[in-house]
C-alpha cells in the first residue's frame, strides 16, 4: 500500500532535490504537501513558484513547534527529509552537526513515534575516497572515512540510526552526483553541467580540474552522475510501492562517466564543438577529491525498483535544451 495517500512532509522542499520531488508528486496529482525549508536570501524560493502544496513553514518554526507539541501539525503518512546543508566546503562543524545530525535525529524519532514512513537523504559522501568500498549492504559503517565535514555529518546519523535499531524501519538514500533542473541557487555546489552551460554561454569554453592522481589522466576522473528526475523516482519508490524495506540504499545510475564524456555531451546538446581547458584544482579540494564513484544499485533493484536510468546524453540534452536554455523550472 502506498504511503503517499495521506499528507506528506517534505523538508528542504524549496531546494534542488526537494523541489524536484514535490514536482514529481504534483505530476501524480498529489498536493497535500507541507514544505519546510530555510529560504534565506538566495533564489531557491523560485523553485516553489510552479509547485502545488498545502502549506509552507520555515524550518526553524517547524522544529520549534513539533518540539513543543508532537501533534501540533497533524498527521502525515510520509516524511521526505531532504533538508540539510549540502555544501561539501562548509567548515562550520558545529552548524553541520546541528543542521544535518541533530535535526535528523529529532525528525526521525518524531516520525517513528507517530508511525510515519521516514525517508531521509544520506549521501555518497559518507564513502569518502571509496577505499573502503561503496557497498550499501555492508553493515560495518564504522569502516567508512568521509573526506569532509558534510559527509561526516551524514555518516554520524547513519551510525546513530544503526545503533538505535532504526534502520529496519526507516530508509536512508545515498545520492551520488545528482544534476538537473532547480539547482541554480546552489552556487559553487551546482553540478558541472550547470556551471559548464554558463561558461560556454559566456566564453565558449569549459575548464576542468587537472588530475593529481596517477591512475587518472586529466578529464578522466569518473563519477556516477544521476539525473534528478531519476533520483526522485527512486526516492518515491520507497513510499509508493508495497515495499516496507528499510536501511541504506545507494541511488545512482550504476555507471561511472568521465568528466570529458559529460562535458562533450554538454557541447553536443548545444550543437557546438568541444573547447576544454584543464585548470589547477583549488588547494581546499586537494586531498578531499573523489576520483572515482560508481553506485552499486543491486540493493535498490532487489526491493522492486525496475525503471531504466536515463542515458547520460539524453539527460544532459533534456536539462540543457528544456531547462537551462529556457530557464524553465520543474513544474512549469
Amino acid at each position: 500500500m502506498s504511503t503517499l495517500d495521506g499528507r506528506i512532509l517534505v523538508t528542504g522542499g524549496a531546494g534542488f532535490i526537494g523541489s524536484a520531488l514535490v514536482a514529481a508528486l504534483n505530476q501524480r496529482g498529489i498536493s497535500e504537501i507541507v514544505i519546510t525549508d530555510l529560504l534565506g536570501s538566495d533564489e531557491k524560493w523560485r523553485n516553489l513558484t510552479p509547485l502545488k502544496f498545502a502549506d509552507y513553514l520555515e524550518a526553524d518554526d517547524f522544529r520549534k513547534r513539533i518540539g513543543q507539541n508532537q501533534a501540533a501539525l497533524g498527521d502525515f503518512s510520509a516524511v521526505f527529509h531532504l533538508g540539510a546543508c549540502s555544501a561539501t566546503t562548509e567548515k562550520n562543524a558545529s552548524y553541520l552537526i546541528d543542521n544535518n545530525f541533530n535535526v535528523t535525529k529529532e525528525l526521525a524519532a518524531w516520525s517513528l513515534a507517530k508511525n510515519i514512513r521516514f525517508i531521509y537523504a544520506s549521501s555518497a559522501a559518507t564513502y569518502g575516497d571509496g577505499a573502503q568500498g561503496m557497498d550499501d549492504q555492508d553493515p560495518n559503517l564504522s569502516r567508512l572515512r568521509p573526506l569532509n565535514m558534510y559527509g561526516y555529518s551524514k555518516h554520524l546519523f547513519d551510525q546513530h540510526a544503526q545503533r538505535k535499531g532504526w534502520l529496519d524501519r526507516i530508509v536512508g538514500v545515498k545520492y551520488f552526483n545528482v544534476f538537473g533542473p532547480n539547482e541554480d541557487h546552489k552556487g559553487d555546489m551546482r553540478s558541472l553541467v550547470n556551471k559548464a552551460y554558463e561558461q560556454i554561454r559566456m566564453t565558449g569554453r569549459v575548464g576542468l580540474f587537472k588530475s593529481y592522481h596517477p591512475d587518472f589522466k586529466d578529464g578522466e576522473q569518473m563519477r556516477d552522475f544521476l539525473y534528478v528526475k531519476d533520483a526522485v523516482e527512486m526516492t518515491l519508490h520507497f513510499a509508493e510501492s508495497a515495499t516496507t524495506a528499510g536501511g541504506l540504499f545507494n541511488l545512482g545510475s550504476g555507471a561511472a562517466t568521465t568528466w570529458l564524456t559529460l562535458t562533450r555531451a554538454i557541447f553536443s546538446a548545444l550543437n557546438l564543438p568541444p573547447q576544454i581547458d584543464f585548470i589547477e584544482m583549488p588547494e581546499a579540494l586537494e586531498g578531499k577529491y573523489q576520483y572515482y564513484t560508481k553506485a552499486d544499485i543491486t540493493k535498490l533493484r532487489t526491493v522492486g525498483y525496475r525503471r531504466a536510468m536515463t542515458p547520460i546524453e539524453d539527460a544532459i540534452r533534456d536539462y540543457v535544451q528544456n531547462h537551462l536554455a529556457t530557464n524553465r523550472r520543474l513544474g512549469d
